[in-house]
C-alpha cells in the first residue's frame, strides 16, 4: 500500500514539477525533475510507513476492508440496469414536462 502511493506521488510529483518547470523555463531538465520527484516520494512514503498513527490506521482500514461484504456480478448488473432505466425514465418526464410547458407558454404569449 505504501509503495503504489509514492509510486502515484512519485508521478504526481514529477508531472507537477515538469508543468511547472516547463512553465517558467524553456527546457525543463528531465533527470533534475525525475530525481527530485523520487527523492520526495521515497521520504514521504518511507515517513509514513514509520508514523505509528499513519500505520495503525492504514492497517484499521485494511483490516475493515476484509470485512466488507462486495456484492456479485449479477447484483451489480441488476443495480446498474435499474439506476438506467430510473435515469431514462426521468429524462423522459422531464422532456414531456417541458414540452408542455413550451406549448403552454406559445399559447399564452402568442410566439
Amino acid at each position: 500500500m505504501y509503495l503504489g502511493g509514492a509510486m502515484v506521488l512519485f508521478y504526481l510529483t514529477q508531472w507537477s514539477f515538469d508543468w511547472i518547470w516547463g512553465y517558467f523555463a524553456s527546457s525543463p531538465n528531465e533527470l533534475a525533475i525525475t530525481v527530485m520527484a523520487g527523492i520526495i516520494a521515497v521520504v514521504t512514503g518511507t515517513v509514513l510507513y514509520r508514523h505509528e498513527r499513519i500505520h495503525g490506521l492504514a492497517n484499521e482500514v485494511s483490516g475493515e476492508l476484509k470485512k466488507v461484504s462486495w456484492p456479485s456480478a449479477k447484483e451489480v448488473k441488476a443495480a446498474t440496469a435499474v439506476v438506467i432505466i430510473m435515469a431514462l425514465v426521468s429524462a423522459s418526464l422531464i422532456m414531456l414536462f417541458d414540452t408542455i410547458w413550451s406549448n403552454l407558454t406559445e399559447l399564452i404569449y402568442g410566439g
